[in-house]
Order: C-alpha cells, then structure tokens, then sequence
C-alpha cells in the first residue's frame, strides 16, 4: 500500500472539492449516490466501523479502512476525520489503485 500517495490524492481530491468529510456528509454521500469511494480511518469508533461497511455494500460502494483519524484529517487540512467519501470517479481509481498495492 502507498500509504503517502493515497493521502496526497485524497488532499488533491479536497482540493478539488471531490470529497464529503465526516460521519454525516460521508453517509449522505453514500446514500445520494454520490460517493465513488469511501474510507475509514483505522481507528475510529466500532459503531462507525460497522455502520459504513453496511452502508457500503448495500449502496454497492468501495470501503476501504485505511490510516488513522489524525493523518486522514491532515490530508485535507482538517483536524480529525474518522470518515469521508471520493465523490469522483477520477479520484477514486487513483487512490483505490494506492489502497490495493501491497494488498494484493
């Protein structure tokens, strides 16, 4: 896993406007079906880490867990996220691409 690459992007993606940051945006995200890609920091709460992957395969949309609330925030240039969804498509190739090397 590209652990820095994946992060960079995702600060791109912010840039970009292409990313809905924290529980509530992630997950109306999710369900207007505006979220290509969703990630979850490591160490959030075991409620957020069951509600998103169920939320995720019922909205049939990646999920991936991926760092921590602290690096996840910083790269997009807030505190904590313990959550947030890729909402382009673009976006979401690259970083998934990041996510699954090492992985496979």
């Amino acid at each position: 896993m590209n652990k820095t690459k994946a992060l960079s992007m995702i600060g791109m993606a912010q840039k970009a406007g292409k990313v809905a940051s924290g529980e509530f945006a992630t997950e109306k995200a999710v369900k207007t079906g505006k979220a290509a890609l969703v990630i979850v920091a490591d160490d959030s709460s075991d409620n957020t880490k069951k509600m998103f992957p169920n939320m995720c395969e019922y909205y049939k949309k990646p999920i991936y867990f991926f760092s921590d609330k602290e690096e996840l925030g910083h790269a997009i240039g807030k505190q904590f996220r313990a959550s947030l969804a890729i909402t382009d498509e673009g976006f979401k190739n690259t970083i998934e691409k990041h996510l699954k090397q090492g992985l496979e």
